[in-house]
């Protein structure tokens, strides 16, 4: 019986640095996002005449701006993250998120993941442990380097092929 599962280990980890990468560009969609946001309210004000919805975006209290911050940030992991396994920043840098057996983790644990990136000081967290963040680790998920990941699955494979004869014989 064929077991695809594989452990993750330290060294298949993102490391600390590119995490932050990472997360810096995951923010160039998340503003561009709001950006655009703004720019529509305005521009619906010009088309209709009626600036409350341009104003109200323009004067909202410190309050709203974060939550509407927050929900836009979970939108953009969760579908991101539920779709591809990856965000803009993932791509970039050749990273996967995976789950604790090496699986592509299911929408519900993306879910528990995204708003675990909602706890504030979650960036913090990093600076104790080596690729890994609270958000992975309440979620049980892994951030691996794609290229170290696939060498180690390959690996897997060919050790699991160890005995097994040939179905052509």
């Amino acid at each position: 019986m064929k077991n695809n599962n594989i452990e993750i280990t330290e060294d298949l980890l993102a490391s600390n640095n590119i995490r932050f990468v990472n997360h810096l560009l995951d923010l160039i969609p998340q503003y561009a996002i709001m950006f655009a946001i703004s720019y529509a309210f305005y521009f619906l004000g010009e088309f209709t005449g009626d600036y409350r919805l341009n104003n109200y975006w323009i004067e909202m209290s410190k309050v709203e701006d974060l939550f509407y911050s927050y929900i836009l940030m979970f939108i953009y992991y969760f579908s991101m993250e539920s779709l591809t396994n990856r965000t803009l920043g993932k791509y970039v840098t050749k990273t996967l998120v995976v789950f604790e057996n090496g699986e592509k983790p299911n929408s519900q644990v993306i879910a528990i993941r995204s708003l675990c990136r909602l706890i504030p000081f979650d960036a913090f967290s990093f600076l104790g442990t080596k690729g890994k963040g609270w958000h992975d680790t309440l979620s049980k998920t892994y951030v691996v380097d794609i290229a170290r990941f696939e060498a180690r699955k390959g690996s897997q494979n060919e050790l699991d092929q160890i005995g097994i004869a040939p179905d052509n014989i």
